[in-house]
């Protein structure tokens, strides 16, 4: 089967290691151009195409899909995988494949179409998501089931853990709904648009901590924006606002004649580093000052004792 690949972060490489392992190696990846990434603004390839170069894959790099309308059709293939691309394909494109365009998609649709399904996962507090392999259509996730597989996440799953299990249970359960699509062997069916939920492509602000919500609101956010966009709060420090990244923290509930104003940061005999919150406590187990290096709070306070009765923003 002649297949074309297209996608771009780490999600879609994994996806794209276990076609290059399989007999369905795609004999093209189409990914998004090259772009500055990190403080230094270093103009760096996607994990893709990366990936496809090792591989000895042809790579495109279109600002557009519509733009390699024409070597799609020339090059004829019998499927096209989608996984993490970032664009709408276009009908034009979705009808070259004899067996149409197929994407792998982290959620068990139609829960949680749309640009964050993971972190979502992660904020709600789920216990069970997987993976949906889907026939695509013009419209965001919205078309027809081939298959599906769940799995149990963690109580205290992260966004990053979660990512990787659901690559890999894509890449393994694409290798057999393609199998199983040449053979005759799938069912297809629609999705119940009554029941679709619908995530958004999270900003950098979105990781900003409100402590006015309760600790394990914040709690589930620190787990779900681990990758993108962090969870950070602010220090007024003299006359200096510093940046704070709270990587890892627990809950503790509310105890009896303990109340401090919202944001304010306090000792908690034999638990850590407390703040208090809209309802009960933030624990903070790991954190990190902007420019410094990830330690625990018990390092943080050794070299910052006067973090103790801060009010954070």
């Amino acid at each position: 089967m002649k297949t074309v690949f297209i996608g771009t972060p780490e999600f879609g490489a994994i996806i794209l290691e276990g076609l290059v392992n399989s007999i369905y190696k795609p004999v093209l990846v189409v990914t998004s151009p090259d772009k500055p990434v990190g403080r230094k603004q270093l103009v760096t390839p996607p994990p893709v195409k990366v990936l496809a170069g090792k591989n000895n894959i042809k790579v495109e790099q279109p600002q557009k899909i519509s733009d390699i309308k024409t070597e799609l059709l020339d090059l004829k293939p019998d499927m096209i995988v989608v996984s993490a691309y970032g664009q709408i394909i276009p009908k034009e494109i979705l009808d070259i494949p004899k067996y149409g365009c197929l994407n792998i998609h982290p959620s068990l649709l139609p829960k949680y179409r749309g640009a964050s399904p993971i972190q979502a996962a992660v904020l709600n507090g789920d216990r069970r998501t997987g993976v949906t392999i889907m026939l695509m259509d013009e419209k965001m996730d919205h078309g027809k089931i081939i298959s599906q597989r769940s799995i149990t996440m963690d109580e205290k799953e992260g966004a990053v853990s979660l990512h990787n299990k659901l690559a890999s249970l894509g890449s393994n359960l694409l290798l057999e709904t393609i199998s199983n699509l040449e053979r005759g062997l799938v069912k297809i069916t629609s999705q119940n648009d009554e029941q679709a939920t619908f995530t958004k492509t999270l900003t950098k602000i979105e990781g900003t901590i409100n402590w006015k919500k309760p600790a394990d609101m914040i709690e589930r956010e620190i787990r779900a924006f681990e990758y993108w966009p962090t969870s950070f709060t602010f220090w007024k420090k003299l006359n200096a606002l510093l940046r704070i990244k709270i990587t890892k923290a627990r809950v503790l509930k509310s105890m009896k004649g303990i109340d401090f104003p919202i944001g304010q940061t306090f000792v908690v005999p034999k638990e850590g580093l407390g703040v208090q919150c809209g309802e009960d406590f933030l624990i903070i187990e790991r954190l990190q000052l902007e420019g410094k290096e990830e330690m625990s709070s018990e390092e943080f306070l050794r070299g910052h004792p006067d973090f103790i009765g801060a009010i954070l923003k």
